[in-house]
């Protein structure tokens, strides 16, 4: 058996957070005579697994990259003990700048090709090849995220039937979660599609539970409540318009405010865009600003509509999906902290008035 039937019927997705089939890229990277960048950026906010991997795995991780291609990149963010331990293994290590956009996989593409680090507007994948915004001709390259190179290695060595043991019928497979925030042992944890969500948070020992970011800026939020009923699967966060997306779950805890939070995250996103399409651009910052203003109670009821309206506006139109993921994000963050989100436009929020103390 080939390794893409093997892989198909293992029913392997990319473990990076777009869940695409490995074995539709793999076809598509020997079809067009790929080379592979093994993706060991942890790219999301918060999230751990590519270390993890690289870490304690390196060897299977070697096996796995060694069965998809000849020509090899290890990709890190620059200045990472990741990249250390590439560079100590001998291995060709393609260093990217630690930035949010940078280790995006068309972002990584361009920078093999000598150029920069950001996302690359293109009409089809890359593993497909193309040409940069340059006109420049790009190699077709196929990029995967370390963990799902370690799950490869894995289903050669162990077989589809060993993968399709954990998980469910429709998102089979072991794979890794980081969980951090309000928790007593934060880290990377081994799990499965169907476990009930709060058996990961008692794992790692979730304390004053206020409500949980699933994903990181490319997710979205459940409240307290709600993460202890839902199934940690693809099927089981849908209805809450969630994925388990890159696998990272975050404590928010009782005390903090939600919007000071979200406020902070968003500011952060608006900063670490590429600053080459207009959403990023102007659309990121624009709402960065009004949701610092209603974190801190100054924001006018009437500006609402209007932070809506600009939400609807990023996704769809840039290079990449940040501004996708960022309003997929902030939007969920307004639906299930719709409470605080009247408190401060009220002026009535007790966390806002504390900060507005301190700074007095």
């Amino acid at each position: 058996m080939n390794l893409v039937t093997l892989l198909d019927d293992a029913g392997l997705t990319g473990r990076g957070g777009a869940q695409y089939p490995t074995s539709v890229k793999l076809q598509a990277a020997i079809d067009h005579r790929a080379d592979l960048i093994v993706n060991a950026c942890d790219g999301e906010i918060g999230a751990h697994k590519d270390a993890f991997v690289v870490a304690e795995h390196l060897g299977e991780l070697q096996h796995g990259a060694g069965l998809i291609a000849r020509r090899v990149r290890w990709a890190a963010h620059r200045g990472s003990e990741t990249e250390r331990r590439l560079s100590d293994a001998g291995l060709h290590v393609l260093s990217a700048p630690a930035r949010y956009v940078a280790s995006e996989e068309s972002s990584l593409v361009s920078l093999l090709h000598s150029g920069r680090a950001r996302p690359v507007m293109r009409q089809g994948p890359v593993v497909a090849g193309g040409r940069d915004s340059r006109g420049r001709k790009l190699r077709p390259t196929l990029v995967l995220n370390a963990e799902t190179v370690w799950r490869i290695s894995q289903i050669e060595r162990n077989g589809a039937r060993w993968f399709r043991s954990y998980g469910t019928p429709s998102e089979p497979g072991p794979r890794l979660v980081t969980i951090g925030g309000s928790v007593e042992w934060p880290g990377v944890y081994d799990a499965q599609a169907g476990t009930p969500l709060r058996e990961l948070l008692e794992t790692a020992g979730a304390k004053d539970v206020r409500a949980v970011g699933i994903s990181g800026l490319s997710g979205g939020w459940l409240s307290r409540d709600i993460a202890r009923s839902v199934a940690w699967s693809d099927a089981g966060l849908a209805a809450r318009g969630l994925s388990t997306g890159s696998s990272i779950v975050y404590v928010l805890e009782r005390r903090s405010c939600p919007l000071d939070h979200v406020a902070r995250m968003t500011t952060y996103a608006a900063g670490e865009s590429a600053g080459q399409c207009g959403p990023c651009m102007f659309g990121l910052p624009a709402v960065a600003g009004q949701l610092r203003n209603l974190a801190d109670g100054v924001l006018p009821p009437v500006e609402m509509p209007t932070l809506h309206q600009r939400l609807g506006m990023l996704p769809g139109r840039g290079a990449c999906r940040h501004p996708d993921g960022v309003s997929r994000f902030v939007t969920s963050a307004l639906e299930v902290f719709a409470a605080d989100v009247d408190a401060h436009l009220a002026g009535s929020c007790a966390a806002m008035r504390e900060r507005a103390g301190a700074r007095r």
